[in-house]
């Protein structure tokens, strides 16, 4: 089953932390002095507010996968749709070690499908290739900024 991810750029970490505990009912999974993340069932999401240096609003929107085979399965249905993306497998982002791939939507938006692996003790870690990374480990090179989604006709 899948959960859609919901990641904000906020200006006042504990002030959004009370706004959305108070929305949610409840307070967050992960707190820490950066980042908070509810991983709600009702509605099913995981939603993150993070305070790292990215302007205020959405940073980027994703689905999380329970399992490797779904993601490789949403993997394969973008490819098909001849959507361009990032694999990154193994990285550690948002206190978390996971398997990921990265898309823009035409707008330029980030998403992400990812299934997440465990938990670390960092927001993140180097990468064994340093490359550029935005404030919330959005592959801000790799990602093509627009992709042409073609819809499939029948035949």
């Amino acid at each position: 089953m899948k959960r859609f991810h919901v990641h904000v750029a906020v200006d006042d970490l504990a002030a959004s932390t009370r706004f959305y505990s108070a929305l949610f009912g409840l307070g967050p999974t992960v707190l820490k002095d950066d980042y908070a993340k509810w991983q709600l069932d009702d509605p099913r999401v995981n939603f993150a507010i993070s305070q790292r240096g990215n302007p205020a609003g959405v940073n980027h929107l994703g689905i999380q996968t329970d399992d490797d085979t779904e993601l490789t399965a949403l993997q394969a249905q973008l490819a098909r749709a001849e959507v361009a993306g990032v694999a990154e497998v193994g990285t550690a982002c948002c206190y978390a070690r996971s398997n990921k791939y990265w898309v823009t939507d035409p707008t330029g938006l980030a998403w992400e499908t990812f299934h997440t692996l465990g938990e670390i003790p960092t927001f993140n870690e180097p990468a064994p290739v340093q490359t550029e990374v935005t404030a919330c480990c959005t592959p801000a090179v790799a990602v093509p900024a627009k992709i042409e989604v073609r819809a499939r006709t029948k035949v």
